[in-house]
């Protein structure tokens, strides 16, 4: 499987194949962002094996420097999958999963029909950044 741009309410997102990299840091990041940027895509949606286990331990600096490079571009990213055993794991990850989830730059969500619906235009006016 490859990666995809999926128009989800009119917002481009490029889907994240599982079986791709490892996204484990900035350099990472930046390669998503690139092909983003290919695709026209506003959004990546990633899911969450893709994920090094540095990116829940917040102590590496993992997550905030890859969120930070994303919200540089001005790209949107979705965790998709199930990250209970996460945040159950730990409370500064469920804390940050709390907090990522109210914003605009980065979301948790269990599935891509999750997505979806927060990128509805009903869902809209607490917003998706897409530009």
């Amino acid at each position: 499987m490859s990666d995809v741009l999926e128009l989800m309410h009119g917002t481009p997102v490029l889907v994240c194949a599982p079986d791709g990299g490892v996204v484990g840091g900035e350099h990472d990041a930046t390669d998503l962002i690139g092909d983003a940027f290919g695709h026209g895509a506003t959004w990546v949606a990633v899911p969450v094996e893709r994920f090094g286990d540095g990116f829940f331990d917040l102590r590496t600096r993992v997550a905030g420097d890859i969120v930070q490079k994303f919200a540089n571009y001005r790209i949107g990213l979705a965790v998709l999958g199930d990250v209970a055993p996460r945040t159950a794991a730990s409370k500064a990850f469920r804390d940050f999963v709390h907090e990522a989830d109210q914003g605009r730059q980065l979301w948790f969500v269990p599935d891509l029909a999750a997505l979806r619906a927060r990128l509805a235009p009903s869902a809209a006016a607490d917003g998706p950044v897409t530009s």
